[in-house]
C-alpha cells in the first residue's frame, strides 16, 4: 500500500473558513480581558433572575450596570462552589422542575461525566451553546493544524468514536454523555462539511451501543477507504490503543470480509450490519496487501502498523494529556514515525482551550484558553511546607483572579462560569500558565485535585503515581515486559495502611524483576509524609498486584454497562470503588510488597 501523491485543496470556502476563524480568534485573544468582562456580562444578564442568582443577588438591578463594575460584584457576591453545590439543583431539572433554576432557558438535556474521577457519573447541564463550542473549538484546532499538516480536500478521517446509550430521567429530559450528544447534533455535520473531511463510518456505527461491534466496523471501513484517510482520531488516545490491540486479534477476520465483501458474525446489531454491508464490497486485492502487511508486521510486534496501513495520513489526533499520557508510549509503537497530536483542552463541564501548536509533542503541548467560552478565574496554588499534621494537600489558596491577572509560572485551579449555568464552579483541574497568546493565558494541565493516593499525612497527585509507575515500567521494559494498564487504591482498612498498586502486563517476567519494580515504585513517590511515614513503618510496603490478561477490559465493561462511552473513558488511576476492586482482587493472579525501606 503506496502513498498517493499529496495534492491539497484549499478552495476558497476551505481557505475562508480558516482565515475567518483564526483572524476571529487573534481578535478576542488580544482583548482578552476585555472579552472575558463581556463574557460574564453575558451570561449574567441571559440568566438574571434564576434562581440560584437570585440567592446572591437578591432583587438587585444589574441591566445598567457597568460591565466591570459588575464583574466585581459578581466575585464578592456569589460563592466558589463544587458540584455537590449545584447536584440538588439539577436533579430538581431532571426531575422535571421547569422553574428557572440555573438558566432561563429550558434545559432539556444532561450530560453525564465518564465517572472514572470520582467514581461515579456526573449529570450536568448541556445546551446549544455547548454543541456550538464543540464545533467552534473544533474547527478553530483544525484550521491550526492545518497549517502544519494540509490535509486533501474531501479526505476522510478514521475515527474511532462511540455514542453511549442515551437515558430519559425522572422528569423526561435526554441524559447522555456529552461526546453522545454532540455526535447527535446538526454541528458534527456541519464541522465535516466545513472541514470538507469525513468520517470513515456512518452514525449507524458510531450509534450502535456495542463498542466492540463498532470497533470492528470503524476498522473495517477505515481499510476500505485506506487510501483516502487523511488522520486516525479519536477522542482518548485510550480508544485507539485499545482498537489497535483489538486489531491485533481480528485482522484476519477483516481481511476475510474486505477479501468477500462480507461481515463477520460477531456484527449482531440489524442495522449496523446493514449500513457497512451497504457500503462494502469484494476487494481481494486490497485484502492480499492488507495480509501481506499484517503478516509482516506481527514479527515486529506491530510496530509502525499505522502509516504502513494508511501511508496517507498525516498524524493521529487525540487528548493525550493528563491521565492519557500513560498510552504515549504504545500509540508511538502503533504511529512509529506518524505525528501524535494532542487535541483541546476541555471536561464535561465545557471547553477550555485550544491545542495552537500542533507540531509540538504531547508532552509540551499547551492549550491557549478561548475568553468567549466561559468567565475563567483562577485560584492561586502556593505549595506549602508539609505539615506533618494536615489532612489537607500540600497547597495554600489565593483569592481567585481574572485571567488577566494571572502570572508566567504559577500554578492555579480553575474555575467556571459557564453559559449552561454553573456559577463559579471550581473544576478541580490544576494548572500551570505556560506562555500567552497575545492576550490569553496558555495553560499546561497538571493534574487533577481529587485524584489523591493518601492513607494519613502523606498526599500524592496523579501526576507523582504516573511517575512513579513510570520509573517501575522502565525496569519492566529492560526485562522485556510491557506494561499494559494500571490503577491503584489506598487500603486502609487493616493497619499500617499502604498504596496497592495492580499492574496489567504483557510479555514472561521473572517474579524477582516484578520485585524489583514494586520497590522502584515505592522509592519512587517522594512526598515528604510518606517517607516519613513509610521510615516509621505508620504506611506499609507497597503492594504491586499482578492481574491476569483482560482485566482492564473487564474494568472498561462495567463502565460501559454503567452508561459510559468508550469514546470518553479513561481508566480510573486511583480508585475506592468496591465493584471495581472486586474485579481487579479477584483477578489479581501474583503479589509483591516493597523491600525498599527493609
Amino acid at each position: 500500500m503506496e502513498a498517493a501523491q499529496v495534492v491539497t485543496s484549499n478552495g476558497n470556502a476551505d481557505g475562508d473558513y480558516q482565515y475567518e476563524i483564526i483572524s476571529w480568534f487573534d481578535s478576542v485573544s488580544k482583548n482578552a480581558a476585555m472579552v472575558q468582562t463581556e463574557t460574564l456580562g453575558q451570561i449574567l444578564h441571559l440568566n438574571y433572575g434564576v434562581e440560584y442568582l437570585k440567592k446572591w443577588f437578591g432583587d438587585m438591578k444589574i441591566e445598567d450596570m457597568d460591565a466591570c463594575a459588575l464583574e466585581s460584584l459578581y466575585a464578592s457576591l456569589v460563592p466558589l462552589a463544587s458540584h455537590a453545590d449545584f447536584e440538588p439543583f439539577i436533579q430538581r431539572i431532571a426531575d422535571g422542575d421547569t422553574a428557572p433554576i440555573l438558566t432561563q432557558q429550558p434545559i432539556t438535556t444532561l450530560s453525564l461525566s465518564s465517572g472514572t474521577t470520582e467514581g461515579r457519573q456526573k449529570l450536568l447541564p448541556f445546551t446549544r451553546h455547548s454543541s456550538q463550542t464543540t464545533l467552534q473549538i473544533y474547527m478553530l484546532a483544525a484550521a491550526y493544524r492545518s497549517r502544519v499538516y494540509p490535509i486533501r480536500e474531501g479526505g476522510r478521517i478514521l475515527e474511532f468514536i462511540y455514542s453511549s446509550k442515551r437515558l430519559k430521567t425522572k422528569g423526561g429530559l435526554t441524559a447522555g454523555t456529552a461526546t453522545t450528544h454532540y455526535y447527535a447534533s446538526e454541528e458534527f455535520n456541519i464541522k465535516q462539511e466545513k472541514t470538507n473531511s469525513f468520517t470513515c463510518s456512518p452514525q449507524e456505527v458510531i450509534f450502535g451501543g456495542d463498542y466492540k461491534q463498532s470497533t470492528y466496523c470503524h476498522l473495517l471501513l477505515g481499510l476500505l477507504f485506506w487510501d483516502e484517510v487523511e488522520l486516525i482520531a479519536s477522542t482518548f488516545a485510550y480508544s485507539i490503543v485499545q482498537a489497535f490491540a483489538s486489531f491485533e486479534e481480528q485482522w484476519e477476520e477483516i481481511c476475510s470480509d474486505i477479501k468477500d465483501g462480507t461481515l463477520s458474525s460477531r456484527i449482531t446489531l440489524p442495522r449496523m450490519r446493514k449500513a457497512v454491508l451497504d457500503i462494502i464490497s469484494p476487494n481481494p486485492c486490497l485484502a492480499s496487501q492488507i495480509e501481506a502487511i499484517c503478516k509482516d508486521s506481527k514479527a515486529s510486534n506491530w510496530y509502525g502498523i499505522v502509516p504502513r496501513l494508511w501511508p496517507n495520513a498525516k498524524y493521529v489526533y487525540s487528548i493525550m494529556t493528563g491521565s492519557m499520557q500513560p498510552y504515549l508510549k504504545k500509540l508511538r509503537h502503533y504511529a512509529a514515525s506518524l505525528p501524535l497530536v494532542s487535541a483541546d483542552y476541555g471536561s464535561t463541564e465545557g471547553w477550555i482551550g485550544v491545542n495552537l501548536d500542533p507540531c509540538l509533542p504531547p508532552e509540551d503541548v499547551t492549550f491557549a484558553v478561548i475568553p468567549t467560552f466561559s468567565y475563567f478565574e483562577f485560584i492561586p496554588l502556593n505549595k506549602k511546607k508539609q505539615d506533618l499534621t494536615s489532612s489537607t494537600v500540600g497547597y495554600i489558596e489565593d483569592e481567585p483572579v481574572p485571567l488577566s491577572q494571572v502570572k508566567l509560572g504559577q500554578e492555579y485551579e480553575l474555575v467556571l462560569t459557564t453559559f449552561t449555568g454553573l456559577y463559579r464552579y471550581r473544576l478541580g483541574d490544576v494548572v500551570e500558565v505556560a506562555g500567552f497568546h497575545n492576550g490569553t493565558p496558555k495553560l499546561n494541565f497538571i493534574f487533577r485535585r481529587e485524584l489523591i493516593l493518601t492513607v494519613n499525612i502523606d498526599k500524592n497527585t496523579e501526576n507523582d503515581l504516573q511517575l512513579a509507575v513510570e520509573r517501575g515500567s522502565e525496569v519492566l521494559s529492560k526485562y522485556g515486559g510491557e506494561l499494559v494498564d494500571f490503577t491503584s487504591h489506598a487500603e486502609v482498612m487493616h493497619q499500617p495502611g499502604h498504596y496497592m498498586i495492580y499492574w496489567e502486563i504483557k510479555g514472561e517476567v521473572e517474579e524477582r524483576v516484578l520485585g524489583e519494580c514494586c520497590g522502584v515504585m515505592d522509592a519512587s513517590f517522594v512526598d515528604h509524609g510518606y517517607v516519613v511515614s513509610r521510615r516509621t513503618n505508620s504506611i506499609g510496603p507497597l503492594e504491586l498486584c499482578i492481574v491476569e490478561t483482560g482485566t482492564f477490559n473487564k474494568v472498561l465493561d462495567y463502565f460501559i454497562g454503567n452508561g459510559a462511552a468508550l469514546g470518553q473513558f479513561k481508566t480510573p488511576r486511583c480508585t475506592n470503588n468496591h465493584i471495581l476492586l472486586r474485579i481487579l482482587n479477584l483477578c489479581t493472579i501474583k503479589r509483591f510488597h516493597s523491600t525498599a525501606y527493609n
